[in-house]
Order: C-alpha cells, then sequence, then structure tokens
C-alpha cells in the first residue's frame, strides 16, 4: 500500500464558503488532469480521493511522493551553508567546491525542469496554477548525490483556473475574480487576450520560482528570501532582467 498525504480544508463553520470552493476546486482540477487521454503527468501530485468529514472539513488523499518542497530544500541547504561558515570549518579546496556546486546546480535544474513541466502540462490541458511557488513543489528527495531519482510534483491546485473558452465566456468563477480584473486592467477585452494574461501571469510565478531556486540554495540563511527578491525585480529594477543579473 502506497503512504498517503492529505490536504485538509476546514468546514464552513471554520472557513466559510470559501474553503469548500477551494476544495471543491482542486478536487475537480485534479480529477480533469488525471482522466487526460495524454496520459497522467509524472510532474504533477497524484489524487487519490477525497472525503468530507460529519464536521463539514474536506480531506483530499494523495500518494505520497515525499515529505520535502523545494521551499525545504532551499531552506535545509542554506542553513547548512550559514552553519559551515558559523563553526569556520575549513573551505573546501578549489575543486571540491567546483564538485559541491556543479552537484547543486544540476539538482536546482531538474527541481525547475520538473516544475515547468507540470505547469506546461496544465496548460496544455487549458488549466492555471495560479499559486506556483517553492512550498507548491514537492520533492521525492533532497539528497543532491541522488539527483538522478529525483521527481518534483506540482500541488496545491486550490486556485486552478479553467482558461478553456468555453468557460471564459460563461461563468469564470470567484476564484479567479481577481485575475480578471488585473487582466481588464492590464488591456485584455476578449477571452483570447484574457487566456493570454492569464498564462502570462502563470509563467511570471514560474520566473519568480526561477529567481528563488537560482539564489536561495547558494546563499546563508537570511541572505534572499523570495519576497526581497520580488521587490528586487519589480521595484528596484523594474523587471529589467539584465540589470538584475548584474
Amino acid at each position: 500500500m502506497n503512504p498517503l498525504s492529505f490536504a485538509v480544508y476546514p468546514g464552513k463553520q471554520g472557513g466559510g464558503v470559501e474553503a469548500d470552493i477551494m476544495a471543491a476546486n482542486e478536487l475537480n482540477t485534479h480529477a480533469f488532469l488525471q482522466s487526460s487521454p495524454r496520459g497522467i503527468c509524472k510532474n504533477i501530485l497524484l489524487l487519490l480521493g477525497g472525503f468530507e468529514t460529519k464536521t463539514g472539513e474536506q480531506w483530499l488523499a494523495f500518494r505520497n511522493d515525499g515529505k520535502y518542497s523545494a521551499a525545504d530544500y532551499a531552506k535545509i541547504t542554506s542553513n547548512q551553508i550559514s552553519r559551515t561558515r558559523s563553526l569556520g570549518e575549513k573551505s573546501l579546496g578549489p575543486s571540491e567546491q567546483n564538485q559541491t556546486i556543479k552537484s547543486r546546480r544540476h539538482f536546482v535544474v531538474k527541481i525547475l525542469q520538473g516544475a515547468m513541466s507540470g505547469l506546461a502540462y496544465m496548460h496544455n490541458h487549458d488549466r492555471l496554477h495560479q499559486s506556483l511557488g517553492p512550498a507548491s513543489v514537492v520533492l521525492n528527495t533532497i539528497i543532491e548525490s541522488d539527483a538522478t531519482y529525483l521527481v518534483p510534483r506540482v500541488r496545491d491546485l486550490a486556485f486552478s483556473v479553467d482558461i478553456s473558452f468555453s468557460n471564459l465566456e460563461e461563468d469564470p468563477g470567484r476564484l479567479s475574480e481577481g485575475l480578471w480584473r488585473r487582466a481588464v486592467a492590464a488591456g485584455a477585452v476578449t477571452p483570447m487576450e484574457k487566456r493570454a494574461f492569464g498564462i502570462a501571469d502563470d509563467i511570471y510565478e514560474a520566473g519568480l520560482l526561477f529567481a528563488y531556486l537560482a539564489f536561495v540554495p547558494f546563499c546563508e540563511a537570511g541572505t534572499m528570501d523570495s519576497l526581497s527578491l520580488q521587490r528586487l525585480l519589480e521595484s528596484t529594477f523594474q523587471l529589467d532582467v539584465m540589470a538584475t543579473r548584474e
């Protein structure tokens, strides 16, 4: 029997109607993606079922493909860097340092490849993620020497949005109201324009995930975080990628 992990949503008394909507949205999105004739995507967490308790809580059961997220991996790695330096341990030789960086870079690239593959699968099936971040990517290992066996999986689909044209023309739903307000404010009017805006918005979140994993696992703890990176990109450098790299 495969071990399970659960996503638990409070009942109406604890979480209001929104919690029920989010639970139903996550359940329906996974069910839709897993019923695709193209097969199940290995880079999206597998839903096994769901049930409601007597108190109204919504429980979604997933196959447990790892207890750590990309955020956990980055935190553990940066803490290791800080601990090593605080203890005053002798630095590694140039060849050892290069090998460590090479292994870490390979591991981070595999995380990103898996996350982007899962996101691309969703987009190809007319679904946005809308909350992609380091905590939304679960890892089956955080041991860098086991990178060969690493399979990142996207999770947290409670805010997923249906961007099929039929849905955009009818009722986009409560969970996507903010997205479509931003789309209209940016000049998107037609369903095609709104759809393009939504995809671009998801890809922007993926870009922030890329920036996070490009920095945090290679820095000491507390040197950089996702909010600081976002402020640097949006405010300081005005989305100028080349200036950010400099």
